[in-house]
């Protein structure tokens, strides 16, 4: 049943991108309002909708519902048993290193004379 809700949730986004492709965008008409032509639903109704826009809002559909089916199906696979406490693996605590002693190599100068 998962593999059926991945080749249809993958082939709704293929036909989605294409659709959303192929549609005519509503920034095309903006050089009517310039003068080039007249347009009345610039900046009001876009009017009715057509076949594309139909079948997008469909395939958009039917992506969310792909989506949230996976979703579900991922969530059953992966479920935690226990409490987050119980997960948790705390490392060992060890003692810290003794820093290494470091020589000086001129002491003769004024950096001997500072407390390490």
């Amino acid at each position: 049943m998962e593999t059926l809700v991945w080749v249809v949730h993958v082939i709704v986004a293929i036909a989605l991108i294409a659709l959303v492709l192929l549609q005519h965008g509503k920034g095309a008409d903006m050089g009517a309002a310039f003068g080039s032509g007249s347009s009345g639903s610039l900046f009001g109704a876009s009017g009715s909708a057509n076949f594309l826009s139909r079948s997008t809002a469909v395939l958009a559909s039917l992506f969310f519902l792909t989506s949230l089916g996976l979703a579900y199906f991922g969530l059953q696979q992966h479920k935690p048993t226990g409490s987050v406490l119980e997960r948790t693996v705390i490392p060992a605590t060890t003692q810290p290193a003794a820093p290494a002693q470091v020589p000086v190599k001129n002491a003769g100068s004024k950096a001997g004379d500072i407390p390490q």
